[in-house]
């Protein structure tokens, strides 16, 4: 299959499009981090320093352990400033725990291209890496559990798509991607609305064949959108205790998802209530860059 894009190689598209992910979206997004990096002008160093025609290997190291993400990223950056005049190995698999010291890719192509290429690769293969390395982390913790983990719009502007695609590459599972795939009433709309039933029923009406989910702050909260129908009810900063007596009264009319002040550590005791997600803003706006480098080996000079 083609699809449309402007540098991408046939390939490289094919890949981005089977992980979800758009690949005229990716190159954009590329395009203009390498734009940035150069900022209209030369790597001056790069020019003052290397033979023009010096052609090298650089491999891409984890310096940490994690999960990695984003190779298929680095490839898009590879074809938009490397163009056809490369050879790319994707060592290390999407979703695969890698070590300390292991290659995760090796790429060789022009020196000039490669150094160019070297900080817009790195800085969204160590972002994504480390979203999946936290995913991975909350996932294992609760995996004696039916609950899956979650995340949320709160994401890098520009990089929700890549962001959530790390998030599925850690094992965790995305709620909506926008304002438009899905309803969620909070409590600014039980207010506009006049109260939770009241915003229910009334996107509902409006929407009839989008799933709602709503937002409570109360055991009463939950009975009243329970009562209305409500296909998923997030249980905004619920004690552990509150939580357990959330499901009980559920009893599987709807899903529950548990959201606000939850941690690491608390995962295991906040899914073993039988709430079937952990809402986690923090995989995406909070998630430590996983530490690779690059290394750089000549191969050829003309």
């Amino acid at each position: 299959m083609e699809y449309p894009t402007y540098r991408l190689e046939s390939h490289t598209a094919a890949m981005l499009a089977e992980a979800g992910l758009s690949p005229l979206d990716v190159e954009s997004m590329v395009f203009r981090a390498v734009v940035e990096d150069i900022d209209g002008g030369v790597d001056v160093t790069t020019v003052a320093t290397v033979p023009v025609d010096q052609r090298g290997r650089l491999a891409f190291v984890a310096r940490a352990p994690g999960v990695v993400a984003g190779g298929v990223i680095v490839a898009a950056v590879l074809d938009v400033v490397c163009g056809e005049d490369k050879h790319i190995n994707l060592a290390a698999r999407e979703g695969a725990r890698v070590e300390a010291g292991q290659t995760i890719l090796e790429v060789t192509a022009r020196t000039h291209d490669l150094l160019r290429a070297e900080r817009p690769a790195l800085n969204f293969l160590g972002h994504l890496s480390g979203i999946a390395t936290l995913t991975r982390a909350w996932v294992d913790a609760v995996e004696v559990t039916s609950a899956q983990i979650r995340d949320t719009r709160k994401t890098t502007p520009g990089l929700r798509g890549m962001e959530k695609y790390a998030v599925r590459i850690g094992g965790g599972v995305n709620h909506r991607m926008s304002l438009a795939d899905a309803a969620l009433v909070k409590d600014n709309h039980v207010l506009a609305a006049g109260g939770v039933a009241e915003a229910f029923e009334a996107v509902r009406t409006a929407f009839p064949q989008v799933e709602v989910e709503v937002e409570v702050d109360t055991l009463d909260q939950l009975d009243q959108v329970l009562a209305a129908g409500a296909d998923l009810v997030l249980l905004d900063n619920f004690a552990t205790d509150q939580l357990t007596k959330a499901v009980a009264r559920n009893a599987g009319r709807a899903k529950l998802e548990a959201s606000g002040g939850l941690s690491l550590p608390r995962a295991r005791e906040v899914a073993a209530t039988g709430v079937d997600y952990l809402a986690v803003g923090a995989l995406t706006h909070s998630a430590p860059v996983l530490d690779i480098g690059a290394d750089l080996t000549v191969i050829e000079q003309e």
